[in-house]
Protein backbone atom coordinates (compact mmCIF):
# COMPACT_ATOMS: atom_id res chain seq x y z
CA UNK A 1 0.00 0.00 0.00
CA UNK A 2 1.16 3.72 -0.83
CA UNK A 3 4.19 1.96 -2.70
CA UNK A 4 3.25 4.90 -5.43
CA UNK A 5 4.04 7.77 -2.99
CA UNK A 6 7.57 8.98 -2.28
CA UNK A 7 8.64 9.49 1.35
CA UNK A 8 6.83 9.27 4.60
CA UNK A 9 7.26 5.61 5.40
CA UNK A 10 6.45 5.88 9.25
CA UNK A 11 3.17 7.11 7.88
CA UNK A 12 2.90 4.31 5.80
CA UNK A 13 3.62 1.97 7.75
CA UNK A 14 1.39 3.26 10.38
CA UNK A 15 -1.62 3.79 8.07
CA UNK A 16 -1.12 0.30 6.37
CA UNK A 17 -1.44 -1.42 9.87
CA UNK A 18 -4.51 0.42 10.69
CA UNK A 19 -6.30 -0.16 7.28
CA UNK A 20 -5.14 -4.15 7.31
CA UNK A 21 -6.17 -4.55 10.95
CA UNK A 22 -9.60 -2.70 10.69
CA UNK A 23 -8.82 0.01 12.68
CA UNK A 24 -8.68 2.80 11.44
CA UNK A 25 -9.71 5.62 13.57
CA UNK A 26 -13.12 7.71 12.78
CA UNK A 27 -11.32 11.22 12.28
CA UNK A 28 -7.63 11.64 11.59
CA UNK A 29 -6.03 14.83 11.09
CA UNK A 30 -3.08 14.53 8.05
CA UNK A 31 -0.69 17.76 8.86
CA UNK A 32 2.87 18.40 7.25
CA UNK A 33 3.60 21.25 3.96
CA UNK A 34 2.07 21.25 0.87
CA UNK A 35 2.60 18.83 -1.73
CA UNK A 36 3.91 15.86 0.54
CA UNK A 37 0.94 13.77 -0.64
CA UNK A 38 -1.32 13.65 2.47
CA UNK A 39 -4.16 13.83 -0.33
CA UNK A 40 -2.53 10.92 -2.40
CA UNK A 41 -2.30 9.37 1.18
CA UNK A 42 -6.59 9.99 1.95
CA UNK A 43 -7.75 8.78 -1.27
CA UNK A 44 -5.46 5.46 -1.08
CA UNK A 45 -7.07 4.80 2.16
CA UNK A 46 -10.86 5.89 0.83
CA UNK A 47 -9.66 2.79 -1.90
CA UNK A 48 -9.06 0.63 1.11
CA UNK A 49 -12.50 1.00 2.00
CA UNK A 50 -14.42 0.40 -1.10
CA UNK A 51 -12.58 -2.10 -2.72
CA UNK A 52 -14.29 -5.16 -4.10
CA UNK A 53 -11.02 -6.99 -5.14
CA UNK A 54 -9.31 -6.61 -1.25
CA UNK A 55 -8.51 -10.39 0.60
CA UNK A 56 -6.08 -8.38 2.75
CA UNK A 57 -7.94 -4.90 3.58
CA UNK A 58 -5.58 -3.37 1.41
CA UNK A 59 -6.40 -1.87 -1.85
CA UNK A 60 -5.87 -3.48 -5.39
CA UNK A 61 -6.05 0.12 -7.00
CA UNK A 62 -7.53 -1.63 -10.12
CA UNK A 63 -11.60 -2.38 -9.55
CA UNK A 64 -14.08 -0.40 -11.24
CA UNK A 65 -14.74 0.77 -7.12
CA UNK A 66 -11.11 1.85 -6.46
CA UNK A 67 -10.77 3.67 -9.96
CA UNK A 68 -14.14 5.29 -9.09
CA UNK A 69 -13.13 6.07 -5.49
CA UNK A 70 -9.79 8.21 -6.79
CA UNK A 71 -11.94 10.10 -9.77
CA UNK A 72 -12.57 13.93 -8.66
CA UNK A 73 -13.94 16.53 -10.78
CA UNK A 74 -13.33 19.44 -8.21
CA UNK A 75 -15.44 22.45 -8.94
CA UNK A 76 -13.90 25.22 -10.71
CA UNK A 77 -12.11 28.53 -8.88
CA UNK A 78 -15.50 30.78 -9.64
CA UNK A 79 -18.80 28.42 -9.03
CA UNK A 80 -19.67 29.05 -5.62
CA UNK A 81 -22.75 27.26 -5.17
CA UNK A 82 -20.47 24.12 -6.38
CA UNK A 83 -18.40 24.65 -2.89
CA UNK A 84 -21.63 24.87 -0.85
CA UNK A 85 -21.82 20.99 -0.75
CA UNK A 86 -19.85 18.06 -0.50
CA UNK A 87 -18.54 16.73 -3.64
CA UNK A 88 -18.29 12.94 -4.88
CA UNK A 89 -15.71 11.26 -5.99
CA UNK A 90 -16.99 8.32 -8.92
CA UNK A 91 -18.18 6.52 -6.03
CA UNK A 92 -20.96 7.28 -3.64
CA UNK A 93 -19.28 6.71 -0.76
CA UNK A 94 -16.35 8.89 -1.09
CA UNK A 95 -16.49 12.65 -0.49
CA UNK A 96 -14.31 15.31 -0.37
CA UNK A 97 -14.91 19.37 0.84
CA UNK A 98 -12.44 21.89 -0.89
CA UNK A 99 -12.39 25.62 0.07
CA UNK A 100 -13.96 28.59 -2.05
CA UNK A 101 -10.94 30.98 -2.26
CA UNK A 102 -9.80 31.24 1.50
CA UNK A 103 -12.61 29.71 2.81
CA UNK A 104 -14.52 26.31 3.69
CA UNK A 105 -18.42 27.27 3.31
CA UNK A 106 -20.96 26.72 6.11
CA UNK A 107 -23.40 24.65 4.02
CA UNK A 108 -20.47 22.81 2.67
CA UNK A 109 -19.96 21.96 6.62
CA UNK A 110 -23.28 21.23 7.39
CA UNK A 111 -24.06 18.96 3.97
CA UNK A 112 -21.03 17.02 5.42
CA UNK A 113 -22.68 17.02 8.98
CA UNK A 114 -25.81 15.53 6.71
CA UNK A 115 -24.22 12.96 5.04
CA UNK A 116 -21.80 11.44 7.50
CA UNK A 117 -25.21 9.97 9.36
CA UNK A 118 -26.17 7.93 6.02
CA UNK A 119 -24.56 3.93 6.15
CA UNK A 120 -22.79 3.09 3.45
CA UNK A 121 -24.72 2.65 -0.59
CA UNK A 122 -21.97 0.48 -1.28
CA UNK A 123 -18.65 -0.06 0.43
CA UNK A 124 -17.61 -1.49 4.02
CA UNK A 125 -17.48 2.19 5.12
CA UNK A 126 -18.00 5.98 3.69
CA UNK A 127 -15.17 8.52 3.83
CA UNK A 128 -14.56 12.25 3.61
CA UNK A 129 -11.93 14.31 2.97
CA UNK A 130 -11.71 17.84 4.18
CA UNK A 131 -9.39 19.62 2.13
CA UNK A 132 -6.96 22.61 3.59
CA UNK A 133 -9.06 22.52 6.56
CA UNK A 134 -6.99 25.25 8.11
CA UNK A 135 -10.06 27.18 6.10
CA UNK A 136 -12.27 25.88 8.69
CA UNK A 137 -10.95 28.72 10.78
CA UNK A 138 -13.40 31.22 8.89
CA UNK A 139 -16.68 29.39 9.61
CA UNK A 140 -18.87 30.60 12.19
CA UNK A 141 -19.96 29.04 15.18
CA UNK A 142 -23.20 26.53 14.01
CA UNK A 143 -21.28 24.96 11.47
CA UNK A 144 -18.13 24.86 13.43
CA UNK A 145 -19.74 23.21 16.22
CA UNK A 146 -21.77 21.03 13.69
CA UNK A 147 -18.39 19.72 12.39
CA UNK A 148 -17.48 19.22 16.39
CA UNK A 149 -20.05 17.31 16.60
CA UNK A 150 -19.87 14.93 13.91
CA UNK A 151 -15.94 14.65 14.80
CA UNK A 152 -17.09 13.45 18.04
CA UNK A 153 -19.84 11.15 17.78
CA UNK A 154 -19.25 9.91 13.94
CA UNK A 155 -21.26 6.74 12.48
CA UNK A 156 -19.25 3.56 13.07
CA UNK A 157 -19.63 3.46 9.14
CA UNK A 158 -18.04 6.87 8.36
CA UNK A 159 -14.43 8.19 8.32
CA UNK A 160 -13.56 11.52 7.70
CA UNK A 161 -9.72 12.79 7.59
CA UNK A 162 -8.66 16.71 7.47
CA UNK A 163 -6.03 17.84 5.58
CA UNK A 164 -3.79 20.57 6.47
CA UNK A 165 -0.66 22.65 6.02
CA UNK A 166 -1.12 24.75 9.28
CA UNK A 167 -3.09 22.78 11.91
CA UNK A 168 -2.31 25.31 14.48
CA UNK A 169 -5.14 27.25 12.69
CA UNK A 170 -7.36 24.64 13.69
CA UNK A 171 -9.64 24.80 16.46
CA UNK A 172 -8.11 23.25 19.40
CA UNK A 173 -11.22 21.53 19.87
CA UNK A 174 -11.29 19.71 16.17
CA UNK A 175 -7.26 18.96 16.67
CA UNK A 176 -8.44 17.13 20.03
CA UNK A 177 -10.96 15.15 18.66
CA UNK A 178 -9.01 13.88 15.65
CA UNK A 179 -6.03 11.03 15.74
CA UNK A 180 -2.47 13.21 14.13
CA UNK A 181 -0.33 11.48 11.03
CA UNK A 182 2.26 13.77 10.56
CA UNK A 183 4.05 13.58 7.17
CA UNK A 184 7.31 14.88 6.75
CA UNK A 185 9.24 16.68 4.15
CA UNK A 186 10.52 14.28 1.11
CA UNK A 187 14.17 13.33 1.09
CA UNK A 188 15.98 15.64 -1.95
CA UNK A 189 17.79 12.70 -2.94
CA UNK A 190 14.25 11.18 -3.64
CA UNK A 191 12.87 13.75 -5.48
CA UNK A 192 16.13 14.25 -7.87
CA UNK A 193 15.92 10.52 -8.91
CA UNK A 194 12.04 11.37 -9.54
CA UNK A 195 12.70 14.06 -11.45
CA UNK A 196 15.37 12.36 -13.33
CA UNK A 197 13.87 9.11 -14.01
CA UNK A 198 10.29 9.03 -14.52
CA UNK A 199 10.01 12.52 -16.10
CA UNK A 200 13.09 12.87 -18.03
CA UNK A 201 14.32 16.38 -16.25
CA UNK A 202 18.36 17.01 -17.08
CA UNK A 203 20.57 16.35 -13.88
CA UNK A 204 21.25 19.60 -13.18
CA UNK A 205 18.08 21.42 -13.31
CA UNK A 206 16.69 18.19 -11.32
CA UNK A 207 18.90 19.32 -8.53
CA UNK A 208 18.22 23.37 -8.72
CA UNK A 209 14.05 22.40 -8.45
CA UNK A 210 14.58 19.79 -5.76
CA UNK A 211 16.11 22.06 -3.89
CA UNK A 212 13.55 24.56 -4.08
CA UNK A 213 10.73 22.20 -3.64
CA UNK A 214 11.56 22.39 0.29
CA UNK A 215 10.84 18.35 0.41
CA UNK A 216 7.66 18.85 -1.69
CA UNK A 217 7.48 17.12 -4.64
CA UNK A 218 4.19 18.89 -5.47
CA UNK A 219 6.26 21.99 -5.35
CA UNK A 220 8.61 20.29 -7.66
CA UNK A 221 6.18 19.27 -10.54
CA UNK A 222 4.81 22.66 -10.99
CA UNK A 223 8.23 24.42 -10.48
CA UNK A 224 8.04 26.59 -13.82
CA UNK A 225 11.71 26.51 -14.43
CA UNK A 226 12.30 29.73 -16.91
CA UNK A 227 9.58 31.62 -15.11
CA UNK A 228 11.98 30.81 -11.70
CA UNK A 229 14.89 32.14 -13.31
CA UNK A 230 13.34 35.40 -14.01
CA UNK A 231 11.82 36.27 -10.78
CA UNK A 232 15.14 34.67 -9.34
CA UNK A 233 17.26 37.12 -11.18
CA UNK A 234 14.70 39.86 -10.04
CA UNK A 235 15.64 39.58 -6.58
CA UNK A 236 19.11 38.93 -6.75
CA UNK A 237 19.37 41.95 -7.79
CA UNK A 238 17.05 43.05 -4.86
CA UNK A 239 19.42 41.56 -2.61
CA UNK A 240 22.49 42.95 -4.22
CA UNK A 241 21.08 46.23 -4.02
CA UNK A 242 19.83 45.91 -0.37
CA UNK A 243 23.94 44.64 0.54
CA UNK A 244 25.10 47.59 -1.10
CA UNK A 245 22.75 49.86 0.74
CA UNK A 246 22.37 51.73 -2.94
CA UNK A 247 19.56 52.96 -5.51
CA UNK A 248 16.13 52.79 -3.23
CA UNK A 249 14.53 54.00 -5.83
CA UNK A 250 15.49 50.90 -8.15
CA UNK A 251 14.36 49.35 -4.79
CA UNK A 252 10.83 50.49 -4.88
CA UNK A 253 10.53 49.92 -8.77
CA UNK A 254 11.05 46.34 -7.86
CA UNK A 255 8.29 47.02 -5.20
CA UNK A 256 5.77 47.90 -7.83
CA UNK A 257 6.49 45.17 -10.24
CA UNK A 258 5.80 42.92 -7.81
CA UNK A 259 3.18 43.96 -5.95
CA UNK A 260 0.93 44.92 -9.24
CA UNK A 261 -2.29 43.31 -9.61
CA UNK A 262 -0.85 40.82 -12.84
CA UNK A 263 2.23 39.37 -10.83
CA UNK A 264 -0.09 39.01 -7.77
CA UNK A 265 -0.46 34.83 -8.29
CA UNK A 266 3.86 35.24 -8.23
CA UNK A 267 4.21 37.44 -5.61
CA UNK A 268 4.33 34.37 -2.73
CA UNK A 269 7.06 33.10 -5.41
CA UNK A 270 9.32 36.20 -5.11
CA UNK A 271 9.09 35.94 -1.48
CA UNK A 272 10.15 32.25 -1.44
CA UNK A 273 13.25 32.90 -4.05
CA UNK A 274 14.36 35.88 -1.70
CA UNK A 275 14.40 33.76 1.45
CA UNK A 276 16.45 30.98 -0.61
CA UNK A 277 18.90 33.53 -1.82
CA UNK A 278 18.97 35.19 1.68
CA UNK A 279 20.03 31.93 3.34
CA UNK A 280 22.49 30.64 0.65
CA UNK A 281 24.25 33.66 1.55
CA UNK A 282 24.36 33.64 5.21
CA UNK A 283 25.20 29.54 4.55
CA UNK A 284 28.15 30.76 2.27
CA UNK A 285 29.45 32.96 4.81
CA UNK A 286 29.41 30.24 7.23
CA UNK A 287 30.69 27.70 5.67
CA UNK A 288 32.51 28.62 1.84
CA UNK A 289 31.54 24.88 0.75
CA UNK A 290 28.30 24.18 2.12
CA UNK A 291 25.53 22.95 -0.08
CA UNK A 292 23.14 25.84 -1.11
CA UNK A 293 19.87 26.02 -2.90
CA UNK A 294 20.98 27.90 -5.95
CA UNK A 295 24.33 26.49 -6.37
CA UNK A 296 24.58 27.93 -9.95
CA UNK A 297 24.84 31.26 -8.67
CA UNK A 298 27.69 30.52 -5.88
CA UNK A 299 29.85 33.16 -7.72
CA UNK A 300 27.83 35.87 -7.47
CA UNK A 301 26.62 34.69 -3.76
CA UNK A 302 30.13 34.41 -2.71
CA UNK A 303 30.86 37.77 -3.81
CA UNK A 304 27.69 38.88 -1.29
CA UNK A 305 29.29 37.45 1.85
CA UNK A 306 31.64 39.82 2.29
CA UNK A 307 28.68 43.04 2.03
CA UNK A 308 26.25 41.39 4.80
CA UNK A 309 27.09 39.82 8.32
CA UNK A 310 25.24 36.89 9.79
CA UNK A 311 23.19 39.07 12.28
CA UNK A 312 22.00 41.19 9.26
CA UNK A 313 21.01 38.46 7.29
CA UNK A 314 19.25 36.68 9.97
CA UNK A 315 17.03 39.96 10.45
CA UNK A 316 15.91 39.75 6.76
CA UNK A 317 14.93 36.57 6.84
CA UNK A 318 12.73 37.55 9.93
CA UNK A 319 11.11 40.25 8.33
CA UNK A 320 10.35 38.45 5.54
CA UNK A 321 8.42 35.82 7.80
CA UNK A 322 6.41 38.42 9.56
CA UNK A 323 5.76 40.28 6.33
CA UNK A 324 3.86 36.71 5.29
CA UNK A 325 1.92 36.98 8.41
CA UNK A 326 0.96 39.93 8.18
CA UNK A 327 -0.49 39.53 5.05
CA UNK A 328 -3.18 37.32 6.59
CA UNK A 329 -4.57 40.28 7.41
CA UNK A 330 -4.89 42.06 4.58
CA UNK A 331 -1.92 43.98 5.03
CA UNK A 332 -1.19 46.36 1.68
CA UNK A 333 1.21 44.32 0.01
CA UNK A 334 2.86 47.52 -2.05
CA UNK A 335 3.55 49.42 1.76
CA UNK A 336 4.75 46.18 3.12
CA UNK A 337 7.11 45.46 0.54
CA UNK A 338 8.55 48.73 0.36
CA UNK A 339 9.18 48.51 4.28
CA UNK A 340 10.37 45.68 3.78
CA UNK A 341 13.23 46.83 0.98
CA UNK A 342 13.89 49.74 2.68
CA UNK A 343 14.59 48.00 5.96
CA UNK A 344 17.32 45.75 4.16
CA UNK A 345 18.79 47.98 2.36
CA UNK A 346 19.18 49.76 5.98
CA UNK A 347 17.99 53.13 4.82
CA UNK A 348 15.75 53.21 8.46
CA UNK A 349 16.57 52.11 11.75
CA UNK A 350 13.09 50.80 12.32
CA UNK A 351 12.16 47.46 11.53
CA UNK A 352 9.13 46.82 8.74
CA UNK A 353 7.31 44.88 11.16
CA UNK A 354 7.09 47.64 13.62
CA UNK A 355 6.20 50.18 10.61
CA UNK A 356 2.69 48.34 9.50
Amino acid sequence: MFEEILGNESAKELLERLVRNGRLPQSLLFTGRSGVGKKLFAIEIAQALVCTETESGLPCRKCPACVRASSFELPKEGKRDEHQRVVFSGHPDVGMIVPYNNTILIDAVRDLEREANFRPFEARSRLFIIDEAEKLSSVKDNAANALLKTLEEPSESTHIILITSRPLLLLSTIRSRCQAVRFGPIAKERIVDHLINELKYPSEDAALVAGLSQGSLGRALYTDLDKFRDLRKQMLDVVTRCCRRDSFAALMRTSEEITEPKAKDSYGDSLDILQTLIHDIWTIGKRRNAPIVNFDLRTELEELTAKADPTRLTSWLEEIETLRENLNFNLNRKLATDALFMTMAGSSGTPASRRQ
